[in-house]
């Protein structure tokens, strides 16, 4: 090599970011052993030396925290789940109390964020919002993790969870929600929802929805579930589709507000009451859900706890502190929509 080598030439040759290249040099722990003594073996190859002066100036922290949201399905422009809106001003304000700047970027699946994001180095670590199932980026936070970005999302919590996951105690939150239906009197439950592995967080409600109707004694009718996304036009199409299917239901379990206001709007265009001919439970406790006729009863996910355990557990992160996965407990909050029977 005919000039100085740089921390660029060792990225290409190992197969890593420059500045994973640069965290391995300066004995960040955030950088695999392995990976460590793989960039120090070509440094070492190539004659390279850290340029201290530079590398103090990399390392300065900007005080800044990006937020990414993805985009969803909505039926307006936002493309913002309206969940994550609920979540936002926790997230803003326990920056401002935290003293750190907050930059929002919408992402696009397809586009190459966690490589920019490395590049531009305008913030300290990435809150993820809005992805339920993290198999087709996977490979995007397997870089992350790789390249020792600090970054958290709020997501499905179990075992297998890639990085540090804040989510919601779901698997309860169906339980609940199902059983205060059965206390009701209603027998014949559906499910409005995707329930499969592809929406995770969905799944583990469908799975606590399962299990409190075995508890009582209820058998499972799997008829009785109806896929749907977080919109309020799925929850409408999923009802009419059980109603053409003739399949027969006392009570509807939403997995999300969106979905039980869309289902609401499709009873009654059937002439059916809620709550006397169908009661209804919803998930998340949007501020709509109390804003429906009659008001929603749902299962209450803390928004201005999750936002606030999102930064700290990232502030964790970018001080080398131990950020753990967490799962908040699910509250029933009851309103008109499930009645007597």
């Amino acid at each position: 090599m005919s000039r100085k080598p740089t921390s660029f030439d060792i990225a290409q040759l190992a197969g890593v970011s420059q500045p994973t290249v640069s965290r391995a040099l300066s004995g960040s722990p955030t950088v695999s052993e392995q990976t460590r003594k793989r960039i120090e073996a070509i440094a070492q190859q190539l004659n390279y030396t850290v340029d201290k002066n530079a590398s103090s100036l990399r390392k300065r922290e900007t005080n800044t925290l990006a937020l990414l949201f993805y985009e969803d399905p909505t039926p307006d422009q936002t493309g913002i789940n309206p969940f994550f809106l609920s979540m936002l001003g926790s997230i803003v304000r326990t920056c401002a109390h935290r003293r750190y700047d907050l930059l929002i970027s919408m992402q696009h699946m397809a586009s190459n964020w966690h490589v920019e994001f490395e590049e531009s180095r305008k913030a300290d670590g990435i809150i993820l919002l809005g992805h339920g199932d993290f198999e087709p980026y996977r490979a995007k936070l397997d870089q992350l993790m790789e390249q020792g970005t600090h970054f958290v999302r709020w997501g499905h919590v179990n075992e297998r969870s890639l990085g540090t996951v804040i989510g919601c105690d779901n698997f309860r939150g169906g339980y609940d929600a199902t059983q205060h239906l059965i206390a009701h009197g209603r027998r014949r439950i559906a499910f409005l929802g995707h329930a499969n592995e592809h929406y995770p967080e969905f799944f583990d409600r469908y799975r606590g929805f399962c299990e409190a109707q075995r508890s009582a004694g209820i058998k499972v009718v799997e008829a009785r579930q109806a896929d749907a996304i977080i919109t309020e036009q799925s929850g409408h199409d999923a009802v009419n589709a059980l109603l053409a299917r003739g399949v027969k239901f006392d009570a509807i379990f939403a997995a999300s507000d969106m979905i039980a206001i869309g289902a609401m709007r499709a009873l009654s265009e059937h002439g059916l009451d809620v709550p006397n001919d169908i009661a209804i439970v919803g998930f998340d406790d949007l501020p709509a859900a109390s804003m429906t006729r009659p008001p929603l009863t749902t299962i209450q996910q803390d928004f201005s706890r999750a936002g606030e355990m999102l930064v700290d557990a990232l502030i964790r992160q970018i001080r080398n502190e131990d950020a753990n996965t967490a799962a908040l407990p699910a509250r029933l909050i009851v309103r008109k929509s499930c009645g007597a029977h």
